[in-house]
């Protein structure tokens, strides 16, 4: 037993016991690691470039004048249907964001000059500060909003690209209302 005392007060002694407990406890959750969810956040000073607000804006706009399809929102109340945990709305943010940049906004890059040039590194500095931003439980509802979002976009072809790119001003502001928020565990009713 002494022995035992003497190797566990030793540093590397201590990390392997704090390892072999944390083992012991998710074995008997099952191997269930608990969900993660303190990554989905950003912060508000990622908003506050003046510059990167006007280019998104502009760049919205422009695209906007090109969109024919009136009828259809994709960055609105129906992305959060049934989610109202804000780490949850911002991870449905997150997967939306990835979505957009891989398959709307770098193919088009090279389009809308030049504000597309600003706005695809900023919304792409985003995407990497959430890229740690998990949710393990829970997510079937997640994935079906996001691939309802996915499938709209794919069906309207360039339109719904271009639907994307005019909506940008919309994923500015949300993503800085729900993800920018979460430290202070704010939420907005819908």
């Amino acid at each position: 037993m002494a022995a035992l005392q003497k190797y566990v007060s030793s540093p590397l002694g201590a990390a392997l016991a704090a390892g072999c407990l944390l083992v012991m406890v998710l074995c008997a959750q099952g191997g269930a690691a608990a969900p993660i969810t303190s990554h989905c956040r950003l912060n508000k000073s990622d908003f506050q470039e003046p510059y990167i607000f006007n280019h998104t804006f502009t760049l919205a706009q422009e695209a906007s004048l090109a969109d024919n399809i009136t009828d259809v929102r994709l960055i609105g109340n129906k992305l959060f249907q049934g989610i109202n945990q804000v780490t949850k709305r911002c991870y449905v943010l997150k997967q939306v964001l990835n979505f957009i940049l891989e398959e709307v906004l770098f193919p088009r890059s090279d389009e809308f000059h030049p504000h597309m040039k600003k706005v695809v590194p900023f919304f792409s500095k985003l995407s990497k500060k959430l890229s740690q931003c998990h949710i393990e439980n829970d997510n079937q509802h997640i994935q079906r909003n996001v691939q309802n979002l996915k499938n709209t976009v794919k069906k309207l072809g360039e339109s719904g690209e271009i639907k994307v790119i005019g909506e940008l001003n919309l994923l500015f502001i949300t993503l800085k209302r729900e993800c920018a928020q979460v430290e202070q565990g704010w939420k907005m009713d819908y």
